[in-house]
């Protein structure tokens, strides 16, 4: 409880906290121990650890090996698209490596533009400027060909 007084002579006013009940500290033990459990996920929401148990350290396109060190970056691939559908089995997850993963939903983007059905999205294809159709432009020719037949 706080306590307030007026000392007439300097005409400060002091305040002073006084606790009746004395704080318990926790141990950091105690506090680390907290942290962990409030950051546990639900059953069934931690699928990534489970993954790399099933499937291991191995990115399922490229066949990269991983260990402890750079484990973060195999990322989990839901092959029907669908992040809610975890089957205890591991059917629906593929480990994938972020360079992979990315590959895979960019070539889904980019089938998308090119079937039209994309759905409304201005997206932008980068192509080079290269005129011949072979050599490092050619996926650049190709691309900017498709897109001039599908304007008409």
């Amino acid at each position: 409880m706080a306590k307030v007084s007026f000392d007439g002579r300097t005409g400060r006013v002091r305040s002073s906290v006084r606790n009746d009940v004395p704080k318990t500290q926790k141990s950091v033990g105690d506090v680390v121990r907290e942290i962990k459990e409030g950051m546990k996920k639900p059953e069934g929401e931690n699928y990534r650890e489970r993954s790399l148990a099933i499937h291991g350290l191995v990115c399922a396109r490229c066949g990269r090996e991983f260990n402890h060190t750079n484990r973060h970056l195999l990322t989990v691939h839901h092959r029907d698209g669908n992040h809610h559908n975890n089957p205890p089995d591991g059917s629906n997850w593929e480990n994938l490596c972020a360079y992979c993963h990315e590959d895979v939903h960019s070539r889904e983007v980019l089938g998308e533009y090119f079937d039209g059905t994309r759905g409304g999205r201005d997206d932008v294809v980068v192509y080079g400027d290269d005129d011949t159709n072979s050599g490092p432009g050619s996926l650049g020719a190709k691309l900017q060909e498709a897109m001039k037949n599908k304007k008409k």
